[in-house]
């Protein structure tokens, strides 16, 4: 295992969000896209006002036509976080005392609290099997990450892509 010990050495920066009326199916296609465990619910002004996971939309597929549900309808008020300061291992138990398989770290900004951060069991999963710190490079706080110019250039040019490829069908 890597010598990485803490919530920030291991988190994923940046958290996936929704508006509380986006559709639970969106939701499930984001969730399978992203190979995410959960998202955020965001109010206007960017607040954290609830988290929809997995297990969210599992409930609401079970009590039958949940199609026209949106994240207010189904999310959990309730959005468990934990410090990016305390160890792995608090963590880790911490997730199994609250029954939850994802927690968020949050950070606040002139007066608006937001999740900035996640943490898994993926996460701790990956930890465990890492043989070494390249295993882990691409998580934690120190993580190599693309610059925001670049990130757009490539989302525009892959729109733009797309666009050709519709306009010659």
């Amino acid at each position: 295992m890597s010598e990485r010990s803490l919530v920030r050495d291991l988190m994923t920066v940046g958290v996936a969000s929704c508006s509380p009326d986006t559709l639970v199916v969106d939701i499930a296609r984001q969730l399978l896209e992203k190979n995410l465990e959960a998202l955020i619910v965001l109010n206007e002004d960017g607040h954290g006002v609830g988290m929809v996971s997995q297990d969210e939309l599992v409930k609401a597929y079970s009590r039958g036509d949940c199609q026209q549900l949106a994240a207010e309808d189904v999310m959990n008020d309730n959005v468990p976080i934990v410090p990016p300061t305390i160890p792995l291992t608090a963590a880790a138990q911490i997730m199994r005392d609250q029954g939850c398989r994802v927690m968020f770290i949050v950070h606040n900004s002139d007066g608006v609290t937001y999740p900035a951060g996640v943490l898994t069991y993926q996460h701790l999963l990956r930890h465990l099997a890492a043989e070494d710190e390249t295993d882990l490079g691409d998580m934690g706080i120190k993580a190599a990450r693309q610059a925001p110019l670049d990130i757009f250039i490539a989302r525009r040019d892959a729109a733009l892509r797309r666009a050709r490829s519709n306009n010659q069908e």
